[in-house]
């Protein structure tokens, strides 16, 4: 019996060389996304040998972009983003264009179109979030203020990605300059309308997916069955990715994104997105081999200036563009160069955008190839350049006094005002850490009006409490310039509800210090931690677990006792 089996075959030679090059990828200690685009090269038409079936792999990648986007919007958190506002979206928009139109030169140099300039630099504009993540989790910066700043920078990114994808199909026909047909609607007319079928797919998902998916998830849970859960979080992404598109004419990927954003509204959200996992990430592996198979290798060496030179454009265009930004909104230069090295590659919405830019006969062939040739190298020289930062750093402060000026730069949040009153100054709680935690301590001491001095990393909420009214610091609590700053010298008591164990340590030891007949205050993430800290006899030691284990058992207490006391009545 013969069998067509080229959908088996094409997934089974993409997942399995995606393995076995995505291995020896990470033992090069380079991402595994390198390894999963060279499988494609290695099965697509360019290539001697297998070639797998061009058209599955596309309807595949559609697949893998669904899951992809809606993982990302699963993920999508609004506070993290207005956390760092500031920064993050002035910052991404300025380095988004300062990218597009540095693209677009050399684009008008080589003779391209302007439509094909634009979709080229849009491709090299934008950051792989997924490969800027590991980075950060690697280095254990992803929960920093560099960490957040850098995250909340590549999502502004991804919502402007996000708005290109919708506009692009209805401004297709203008970009490529083709003469409109006779019974075409007025460009304004089509853009209007996109727009209005994309706000009422947004309202339709505010309104009746933010009850309904989580209902949803609820009553599959009630059930105890793991797969029918794992299949209502798959079923959602994809059924509500086709029926945007089918019912609202909006693309597969802002469909996904938004089915993720609302079942995070979910209690379940975590657990949708732990079960959903293993299949987002099959089938983005073969989203990225999918995408491989278009390249070709040939431009290597038929266009290797063309090659560098969008390299250049992602290395050293968007990293000076970032650097210079964070510079003037007068950061750090740790930051700074956190910063530029996050955005010193490209991934997977650079893939999209050049996708859909091939399909509207927006971009050309050799442009994808460009784009794809870059991300391989930019996302493999990244790991690279992270590594280089701190040496890069040293350097720049042994020898420029303008560098170490920029590090030691005075902030006005680092210090407490002039008019900070009295009862901020002496006998004062010094809260490290606002956060949830932190939130819920500062409205119990509000509560029982005593006076409190919050310090936070995070430059803009000390911002926001000052413009509230309440006295804040901004810095590391480790460094005993940040603690006289929040007056611990005339402190009653230390509260830490950060977990940020490494320098918890070095906190306490400067606090009691500057101040001996402190009381001190510790939260820990564990009991193993909260043992090492109770043994070390740093202060009283907090852990979730135990004080709702407390709660829990004393509510019980009450209710036995009042019981008892009804039964002896």
């Amino acid at each position: 019996m013969v069998h067509d089996v080229s959908l088996i075959t094409t997934i089974a030679a993409g997942l399995g060389l995606s393995l076995i090059l995505g291995l020896l990828c990470e033992r090069m200690r380079i991402p595994a996304l390198v390894g999963y685009l060279l499988a494609g090269i290695v099965i697509g038409p360019a290539t001697p040998g297998f070639v797998a079936d061009m058209k599955i792999a596309a309807q595949l990648s559609e697949i893998g972009v669904m899951l992809l986007m809606f993982g990302v919007g699963l993920h999508f958190s609004m506070k993290d983003l207005l956390s760092v506002k500031r920064i993050a979206v002035p910052g991404a928009i300025v380095q988004m264009s300062a990218a597009t139109g540095l693209a677009l030169f050399i684009a008008w140099c080589w003779g391209w179109s302007w439509s094909s300039g634009l979709i080229f630099g849009l491709s090299l504009s934008c950051a792989s979030t997924v490969v800027l993540l590991k980075a950060l989790e690697v280095r254990g910066i992803l929960d920093t203020i560099n960490g957040r700043i850098a995250v909340g920078w590549l999502v502004v990114e991804d919502l402007a990605c996000v708005l290109v994808l919708v506009l692009m199909p209805p401004l297709a026909a203008l970009l490529s300059g083709a003469p409109a047909a006779a019974n075409a609607a007025p460009l304004w007319q089509t853009i209007m309308l996109t727009l209005l079928q994309v706000a009422a797919f947004i309202a339709l998902m505010l309104i009746a997916g933010r009850r309904l998916l989580p209902w949803l998830l609820w009553r599959v849970a009630k059930t105890g069955s793991r797969e029918l859960f794992t299949l209502a979080v798959t079923a959602a992404a994809i059924g509500i990715a086709f029926g945007a598109a089918y019912l609202f004419n909006v693309s597969f990927a802002l469909g996904a994104f938004f089915a993720g954003m609302m079942m995070r509204e979910s209690e379940f959200s975590h657990r949708a997105a732990r079960e959903s996992l293993p299949l987002r990430d099959a089938f983005s592996v073969l989203f990225f081999v999918s995408v491989g198979m278009l390249f070709d290798p040939a431009i290597l060496l038929e266009q290797p200036l063309m090659v560098l030179s969008a390299v250049a454009v992602i290395m050293l265009g968007k990293t000076l563009a970032a650097l210079i930004l964070v510079i003037l909104y007068r950061y750090p230069l740790t930051t700074a160069l956190t910063i530029a090295a996050s955005l010193a590659q490209i991934g997977e919405f650079s893939f999209i955008l050049a996708g859909l830019g091939v399909t509207l006969g927006l971009l050309s062939a050799q442009g994808m190839s460009l784009v794809l040739a870059s991300a391989l190298i930019s996302i493999a020289l990244n790991p690279l350049l992270f590594a280089l930062l701190e040496p890069l750093r040293g350097w720049l402060l042994a020898r420029s006094e303008w560098a170490r000026s920029l590090e030691r730069r005075p902030d006005p949040y680092a210090e407490l005002p002039m008019s900070t009153e009295r009862k901020y100054l002496e006998g004062q709680v010094v809260l490290v850490g606002y956060g949830r935690i932190g939130r819920g301590v500062a409205a119990e001491l509000e509560r029982n009006r005593v006076p409190f001095v919050v310090v936070d990393h995070n430059r803009e909420l000390v911002e926001t409490l000052r413009n509230q009214g309440r006295a804040a610091v901004t810095g590391d609590a480790a460094e005993p310039g940040v603690l006289i700053q929040a007056h611990i010298v005339n402190a009653s008591v230390l509260a830490v509800t950060t977990s940020d164990a490494l320098n918890l340590r070095q906190m306490v030891e400067v606090a009691r210090t500057l101040n001996p007949e402190l009381r001190i205050a510790l939260r820990a993430r564990n009991a193993e931690e909260a043992e090492l800290l109770r043994g070390e006899g740093l202060g009283a030691v907090f852990l979730a677990d135990e004080e709702l284990a407390g709660s829990i058992g004393r509510h019980v207490l009450h209710c036995f006792a009042a019981e008892a006391a009804q039964a002896a009545h």
